[in-house]
């Protein structure tokens, strides 16, 4: 099965993709705005996506938003924030039944364009301001996630060794920013806020699933055209190739557990040549159940309870997240580094490698089995290539050599080396 990429741009700033896929069923339309990650509106910024599915001026609340929704056969709108790079990502996105399988062959995705333009450029203001009890019911759902995040221990101590590693760059903002932060926010400066990112941010339309993109396309035209919108702020992404000196720092918790967390720069971001490369090195050393660490720190030597990697390309960054026993903690750290120094070095076998390859493509493979998989793919390939589809990657990690693999290893440089552990004067 083949999918259909239409890429052009709506105006100046605002990009607009269709990915078709006949297979689905139903069809979501999503709008991702991308802003500087700024310590000072990262939280005013987070809040917004979720107020603005909440209510609009035609349906101005929960009962007329569900009830238009129920006749939309049960359409779903969702809201998310996330950082891409140096990037806050704020994204709104409505879900359907796909034209083809309405009863009566109503134009469903028209109808669920139109719902989007209005959540997102005519909310229900009330003296110029958002309603105040959806902005105090967000504030605190808002609060309740960082709190699950931190009794999360695995993702507080990723979240941890980032803010250490990133303490001079954007990258190391919090999605949401700080509980105080959240607090401290005022209803009255909203709407400013709301303002500035329907008029300056940089936009991607996204259109998913079995749809003519086509009324979509023109209902967005015709919204953004009302904005007279006169360009894009810029949303500069900061790779650093190498680390110069290493971080490390030990935290106490009550905890269990102790969390290992190790990250390194990996010398390569995306849109260069040397990615594919970078992932397949990532999946050898650390991310698959055939991957080194699996295979030695935790399986043969029981160093840890879990131990894997991870490559983002869009920071070019390699984290090593490890849970382990307090007094391995030094010993899984150092082998962790030694199972890199084998990969720098070439040890290890033409079947490591495709069984490396095999995993990476097979993952590949299955992206567009959800419209899940396919937003998230092509989402992350917004500042880089728009069109490249998954198989098309796959192709390309394929193609990397044991040579390649190995000049990648060599450019991975140790940054941060983050430990949390229990409290032991309580144990």
């Amino acid at each position: 099965m083949i999918t259909e990429v239409d890429r052009r741009s709506v105006c100046d700033g605002v990009g607009f993709r269709s990915i078709r896929e006949s297979r689905f069923k139903t069809v979501r339309i999503s709008v991702h705005f991308f802003r500087p990650l700024e310590q000072e509106t990262v939280s005013a910024n987070a809040i917004l996506p979720f107020l603005l599915t909440r209510a609009s001026k035609k349906y101005p609340d929960y009962t007329k938003l569900n009830e238009h929704l129920a006749e939309l056969y049960g359409a779903e709108l969702d809201a998310d924030v996330q950082k891409m790079g140096d990037r806050q990502v704020l994204s709104v996105s409505i879900t359907g039944l796909a034209d083809r399988y309405a009863l009566n062959g109503e134009k469903i995705s028209g109808e669920l364009s139109r719902l989007l333009c209005s959540m997102l450029f005519e909310p229900p203001l009330q003296d110029g301001m958002f309603p105040e009890d959806g902005f105090e019911q967000e504030k605190r759902q808002m609060i309740e996630t960082l709190e699950a995040e931190f009794n999360d221990k695995k993702l507080y101590a990723l979240r941890r060794c980032e803010e250490i590693m990133f303490s001079d760059e954007p990258y190391g903002v919090g999605r949401y920013g700080t509980q105080e932060q959240i607090r401290a926010l005022k209803r009255d400066g909203l709407t400013k806020v709301w303002q500035q990112l329907i008029h300056s941010s940089k936009v991607e339309i996204l259109v998913l699933g079995d749809c003519d993109p086509e009324p979509v396309f023109c209902d967005f035209s015709a919204a953004f055209a009302n904005l007279g919108r006169s360009g894009a702020e810029e949303c500069p992404n900061f790779v650093k190739k190498t680390a110069a000196q290493v971080n490390d720092c030990t935290d106490k918790e009550d905890v269990a557990q102790s969390k290992l967390v190790m990250g390194f720069r990996a010398g390569c971001a995306e849109p260069e040549k040397s990615v594919p490369a970078m992932k397949l090195m990532s999946a050898l050393y650390g991310g698959t159940p055939n991957s080194k660490l699996f295979l030695n720190v935790r399986e043969k030597m029981s160093l840890c309870y879990y131990c894997g990697s991870a490559y983002n390309p869009t920071k070019g960054i390699l984290t090593v997240q490890s849970g382990v026993e307090s007094e391995n903690l030094e010993r899984a750290k150092e082998e962790i580094l030694h199972q890199l120094d084998d990969v720098r070095a070439g040890s290890f076998t033409d079947d490591d490698l495709q069984a490396a390859k095999l995993s990476l493509c097979n993952s590949y493979h299955t992206i567009s089995d959800s419209l899940d998989g396919l937003e998230g793919w092509y989402l992350s390939k917004t500042f880089s290539d728009q069109g490249r589809t998954p198989e098309k990657e796959a192709e390309m990690v394929s193609a990397v050599t044991k040579e390649e693999l190995i000049a990648a290893a060599q450019n991975v440089t140790l940054d941060t080396v983050y430990r949390l552990t229990g409290n032991e004067e309580k144990e």
